[in-house]
């Protein structure tokens, strides 16, 4: 996610750190506050770049730590994972080695809506997340607090109205240098903790708030607001009862998280997830308790879509029952997480309320539930041009989940890299994946409630699909630097694979007759067709054509699923390119940042004070505000229009205003 200063430094009267000529001899293109999933793939895209990029963390041994569910992906998460690694990103293939049990989301659907999940082992995605930052090229590892932003004038403005980044001030004193700096704050920014009644200072349990970059942030001209979500209680294993709950096993056969891989490290030793639904007595235990839980009694926004148990009790008052998954936490581990029991109840009333759930009759709870608080940046703030050199990622701009946080630190980092070696940035469109979807939902719209992704929210799932991710993103990111010689090597040696079978299919072109020769159901309409449009059929699968096409036997299982993949979209695809032009054509015909809206004839003052908010950067992003109406946007296009016609020469200017 990119977010944008502007010219909000000038309203500011809090005076910022300072730059002095005896600055710390420590410097660095790009420092990256925070050690979560957002800032381990910004840490690493900017380092990808060339740029020299440091790491800053309160406690180096947390960094990859998987605060709340031990489980990565699942449905519109696991395809930002996908295209996270796509960027040669860091948490698809961590996820590959540290999984312990792989699942394929509405396998029994198209394939626009797969979704990979995993179960992970919680110390080892953390041991081989930081395996990989602790030998990545141009990375180094600080532990710190950061307290406040250095600052310094901009050779653009030398009377100091629009300082720039110039570095990070240490809680200690310590100032680092650099150009760019991105914050991944996660639950840390002014993070407080709520048990029952009990409120303490924490961005998570036992590890102090972020406390001086709220200020900072504050002063600079940023709206922030406040959110809630939180984590359930971790269960002793061996007292549960297992025995009457419904089995959910992994994949026989699971597919890779990353494009990197052909096969996980663990799956010959995946191990059992198990389903229980919470009772009425569950609720009716929440509803003469929910007096004593101030995380539900504060007013503050929590996650709409993996909702706190009180929040689901008091807002479906209709049902009798909830579901819960009973996930282990690891190889080694003695503790299980039940999803979907998160709450913030008083500690003696927690065990009741666990033991009121069947299986969990006689369990002890070894850490108790608790709900967090935690600042976060009002996103319509930001921009996808980051300028002066701050850049923000995962919680801090009202998202939740680690996917969605990885999706836009890879894209933040890249771009901070970017920005520190003068290279233009990486720009993801709603068109090219579902990061370009979240990172447009969070500018125009903003996030009332943590934002979690979903397949529903683009337009575009049959381009946008986890299987293609590769495709789509690969080449641009190498096209700016980002992606390593090893990873394109592989992208390259995929698509030609692709390609190659592909053909193949193509130039097998047999009549009915001989189709059904081979054993396969066709009608006797004199029709010829190809392997590859036989494909299209629900009940041909591809590795039926082996019998006509024995070359196919020695192709790779998962080349044979994506080619098969694009054969049954292959038609949808040509009606939703045209969608994708019209939309490419509002997207290009761009809005200038700094436009006085009050020179556009015909807006109301309600949706040019919108529009003066969002300061949307093309047609399209001010077509999706919340507020825009018809007529509004007939008179900024025409406005658009005019402009950008004057740009190209003054002839053309007077052909659009002829029409």
């Amino acid at each position: 996610m990119l977010g944008c200063i502007k010219s909000s430094f000038k309203h500011s009267s809090r005076r910022y750190a300072t730059l002095s000529s005896s600055a710390h001899p420590l410097a660095y293109d790009v420092c990256v506050i925070g050690g979560g999933h957002a800032g381990c793939e910004a840490a690493a895209g900017a380092a990808r770049t060339g740029a020299r990029t440091l790491l800053l963390t309160q406690n180096p041994n947390t960094i990859g730590e998987l605060s709340c569910n031990p489980s990565m992906g699942g449905v519109g998460k696991g395809t930002l994972m996908r295209e996270v690694d796509a960027l040669d990103g860091l948490c698809a293939r961590v996820t590959d080695a540290a999984g312990i049990q792989f699942h394929m989301l509405n396998r029994s659907r198209g394939a626009a809506v797969w979704s990979p999940r995993a179960q992970v082992d919680r110390k080892l995605y953390k041991k081989h997340m930081q395996d990989a930052l602790s030998w990545y090229p141009n990375l180094d590892i600080h532990a710190g607090s950061v307290f406040d932003l250095v600052l310094g004038p901009s050779p653009l403005s030398p009377d100091c109205s629009r300082p720039e980044v110039r570095g990070v001030k240490l809680d200690s004193g310590e100032v680092i240098t650099c150009s760019q700096v991105v914050i991944c704050t996660g639950t840390f920014l002014s993070g407080e903790i709520h048990i029952g009644m009990k409120r303490f200072p924490a961005g998570r349990m036992g590890e102090a708030p972020s406390v001086g970059l709220s200020a900072s942030l504050n002063a600079a001209g940023f709206r922030l607001g406040r959110l809630q979500t939180g984590t359930p209680a971790r269960l002793a294993k061996d007292s549960i009862d297992f025995s009457s709950l419904e089995v959910q096993e992994g994949d026989k056969d699971p597919m890779p998280f990353s494009f990197m891989h052909d096969t996980v490290a663990n799956a010959a030793n995946q191990v059992a997830c198990y389903k229980t639904t919470t009772t009425p007595a569950t609720h009716d235990i929440i509803r003469a308790n929910i007096d004593r839980c101030v995380h539900i009694q504060e007013t503050k926004k929590g996650p709409r879509y993996c909702p706190s148990l009180e929040a689901k009790v008091m807002r479906f008052p209709q049902k009798s029952s909830h579901i819960v998954w009973l996930e282990p936490e690891g190889y080694d581990s003695d503790l299980i997480y039940p999803n979907g029991l998160s709450c913030s109840m008083p500690e003696d009333v927690q065990e009741i309320l666990y033991r009121s759930v069947p299986g969990l009759e006689n369990v002890k709870v070894v850490r108790p539930a608790y709900g967090v608080e935690y600042d976060h940046v009002d996103a319509r703030e930001l921009g996808r041009k980051l300028r002066p050199g701050l850049f923000l990622a995962g919680q801090i701009n009202g998202t939740t989940g680690y996917e969605e946080a990885a999706g836009q630190g890879v894209v933040a980092g890249i771009n901070a890299g970017l920005a520190a070696l003068h290279r233009p940035p990486l720009v993801i469109s709603r068109a090219d994946g579902f990061i370009g979807v979240m990172i447009d939902d969070l500018i125009v719209k903003g996030a009332e409630e943590p934002y979690r992704m979903f397949t529903s929210r683009s337009e575009y799932r049959m381009t946008l699909r986890s299987d293609n991710a590769d495709l789509r993103l690969t080449e641009k990111g190498r096209a700016l630097g980002a992606v390593s010689d090893a990873r394109w090597n592989r992208f390259k040696s995929t698509r030609a694979e692709i390609a190659r079978v592909t053909e193949l299919l193509r130039s097998c072109v047999l009549s009915p007759q001989q189709w059904q020769r081979h054993g396969f159901d066709r009608k006797l309409d004199g029709a010829m067709r190809s392997a590859f449009e036989m494909l299209r059929h629900q009940n041909v699968a591809i590795e039926a054509l082996t019998a006509v096409l024995p070359e196919l036997k020695s192709v790779h299982p998962h080349i044979l699923t994506r080619v098969q993949t694009d054969a049954v979209y292959r038609s949808h695809l040509r009606r939703q390119e045209a969608d994708l032009r019209l939309f490419m054509e509002d997207e290009t015909l761009a809005l200038d940042p700094q436009l006085d809206y009050n020179t556009v004839q015909g807006l109301s003052s309600e949706v040019r004070e919108r529009l003066s908010k969002v300061r949307p950067t093309s047609i399209g992003a001010a077509k999706r505000m919340e507020g825009m109406t018809p007529s509004s946007m007939i008179y900024l296009l025409r406005h658009a229009r005019r402009t950008n016609a004057i740009k190209r020469g003054p002839e053309l200017a007077q052909e659009t205003l002829e029409v």
